[in-house]
Parts: C-alpha cells; structure tokens; sequence
C-alpha cells in the first residue's frame, strides 16, 4: 500500500465517521432544535448544515465535478435560518457522499492528487489559491468541515443533554 492509499482511506474513514456522527445526531433532533441557536449571533445546525454544503458544493462539486458555482455564503450564515430535520439530513447526508465520491475517484486513481482543478475559478479564500492541488483541497476541508460537525454536536447536546450514539 502506497503513502496515497494510506492518505485516502483515513479521509475515508473520517468523513463517513463524520457522516455517521451528524445523522446520528440530527435524527435525535426537532425541527425546533435544528434552527435554534445558543445566542443571536451564533450559529444554528441549520446554519452549519448549510454551510457544510455550500462549502461542499463549491470545494467539491463545483471545482473538482464541474457542476455550476451557486455557494451563497451570506444565506448559509443568515440568522434565523429555517430548515427542516428532513432537510438538515438530506444536506447533510449530500454534502458527505459528494466528498466520499470524490474520494473514492482519487482512491482508483491516486496520481490525480496533485492535478490543479482550480487554475480557471477565481480564489475561494486565503487560504487556498488557484495553485492548490486536489491533495491540498482534500486536506484543507480535512482541518474544516470536522470544526462544523463538532459543533453541531455540541449545540445537539446544550439542546437534549445526553445524546444516543447508536
């Protein structure tokens, strides 16, 4: 087994855990918890949720599988976002496949870690220029849709106490 190989299967197993984690969470979940937020300037699931998949489509689907850009960052973090269990969990279950399916390519192909999808997009943040190879983008959303999935975790638990982690 290739360094590649080695690198990818841990992303795998961290994003379907992930995956597990927040469907495990969000089903323990009313639809009065999924919007709500500790303070008017946090954030709520929903806003997370949205987020995770504005974020997703936009690393992932838009860059790497070239679907059309339609990331709207000021609507994923819009306070008083509403949105349904039903549809924190289908974003939620979305965004999570996207990345497991892009995954899986590079897994089959391991050489394709180092292409540059990003050379005719403009900038997404600083923290990634148009240099950046899929390898760099797999591990930049390594460090961040992890921070996301913690803290819906964390608000599931201010909300109910005690989760079930069945």
């Amino acid at each position: 087994m290739n360094s590649s190989t080695i690198v990818i299967d841990l992303l795998l197993r961290k994003y379907k855990a992930d995956q597990k984690w927040t469907r495990v969470v969000i089903e323990q979940l009313s639809e009065e918890d999924i919007v709500w937020s500790p303070t008017p300037e946090s954030n709520s699931i929903a806003n997370l949720i949205a987020h995770i998949s504005g974020t997703v489509h936009q690393w992932f689907e838009t860059a790497y599988l070239g679907a059309p850009s339609i990331q709207d960052r000021s609507r994923e973090f819009e306070r008083g976002l509403q949105m349904s269990k039903e549809d924190a969990l289908e974003l939620s279950k979305k965004s999570y496949d996207c990345i497991i399916q892009v995954l899986e390519i590079m897994k089959a192909n391991p050489e394709r870690l180092l292409e540059l999808p990003y050379l005719n997009f403009p900038t997404f943040n600083d923290a990634l220029n148009n240099q950046a190879t899929i390898l760099e983008m797999l591990l930049h959303q390594f460090r961040h849709l992890p921070s996301h999935t913690g803290q819906i975790i964390y608000i599931a638990k201010m909300r109910k106490g005690d989760l079930v982690w069945e």
